[in-house]
């Protein structure tokens, strides 16, 4: 189950396919073809109706057995507390907690402690130079200038599988984990992911 937070507060909750369709993104045109007469059709006629040699080939292929690996929940892999800064402290601020933290991103938080962002590296180089590991110029924006924003969250059981694909589809490295309360409880940032990955029994990133 994942949920959409932004500054004004929860926008959006329910399943990854509900979410995308929300938030949809922009799609591939069709790709046309030109059959033996010389008649354009579309690719979905291909795929809807695959001849039996090609169904036999592409049975060929797979493996006898798949190996699934265990199920791994959001809560048994988020870095807790996750480290947060507030939507009022400068680019210069939330960077130097960051670095200090040996981290790359962190949730952000209103005044009243509600999630409404996060916030990476990158955002905040946009407002501030850095040279050394020390800011040498800073247009003294706030985080809420740099932040990303609404921000997609998940339940603390859901399959960090999904966690995974809700990271490539809104192009973030890292998840917040929020109650059933909507307050933070954690962070799963990729690292995160990839340690439960390694672990043994291994973990198949398929659903």
């Amino acid at each position: 189950m994942f949920s959409v937070y932004g500054v004004t507060e929860q926008v959006f909750s329910g399943t990854l396919e509900a979410m995308n369709r929300v938030h949809r993104l922009a799609r591939a045109r069709s790709v046309r073809a030109i059959d033996q007469d010389g008649d354009e059709f579309g690719v979905e006629a291909v795929v809807t109706h695959p001849t039996q040699e090609a169904v036999r080939a592409y049975r060929n292929m797979l493996p006898e057995e798949l190996e699934r690996g265990p199920l791994v929940h959001a809560a048994q892999v988020m870095t807790r507390p996750a480290v947060t800064v507030r939507d009022d402290a400068t680019a210069a601020e939330a960077w130097r907690t960051l670095h200090d933290r040996h981290i790359r991103q962190a949730p952000v938080l209103d005044a009243d402690s509600n999630l409404i962002g996060i916030v990476s590296e990158r955002d905040l180089l946009t407002a501030i130079d850095v040279d050394g590991g020390e800011v040498i110029e800073n247009l003294r924006r706030r985080v809420r200038d740099v932040m990303t924003t609404p921000v997609v969250a998940a339940a603390p059981v859901t399959d960090i599988r999904r966690v995974a694909a809700a990271m490539l589809a809104g192009g973030v490295d890292g998840v917040s984990v929020v109650g059933n309360d909507g307050r933070l409880l954690g962070l799963v940032s990729r690292s995160d992911v990839m340690r439960a990955v390694i672990q043994d029994p291994p973990l198949s990133l398929w659903r």
